[in-house]
């Protein structure tokens, strides 16, 4: 269980609020990564919760822990693909989980999530949460 990992949001969102069983899968790996799309839809999270300095204080931390991958024209380019992918099955998902998926793929990772949406992208590595 101690492999390559990109979490996705709502892992992050699971550890915020203190679920036990994301901490203790979260603390199996020995790199822990996030796209830097994650940090987006994390503070866009925290702009409209009550609780936005809190949120914030979260973010901050938890930049400060993990590996966060950038955008990169590799990336843009495999984002191409899997929407294309997507479109042609009628399969679609939102944006930001594309680029994701994008991540994931371009660094040969596995995405540890809760969304079952991500099953329809051809070739993503998930391990379902």
């Amino acid at each position: 269980m101690n492999g390559d990992y990109l979490l996705d949001s709502n892992i992050i969102v699971d550890i915020f609020r203190g679920e036990a069983k994301a901490i203790s899968r979260v603390k199996k790996l020995s790199v822990i990564r996030v796209s830097v799309i994650t940090i987006g839809e994390l503070h866009y999270g925290a702009k409209k919760s009550n609780q936005t300095p809190k949120r914030e204080s979260e973010i901050k931390q938890l930049e400060e822990m993990v590996n966060i991958l950038d955008i990169t024209k590799s990336t843009a380019k495999i984002y191409g693909q899997i929407k294309d992918q997507l479109r042609a099955k009628g399969k679609p998902i939102p944006e930001n989980d594309i680029w994701i998926a994008a991540t994931v793929m371009e660094h040969q990772l596995t995405l540890l999530t809760k969304d079952k949406h991500f099953e329809n992208v051809e070739g993503l590595v998930i391990e379902e949460f």
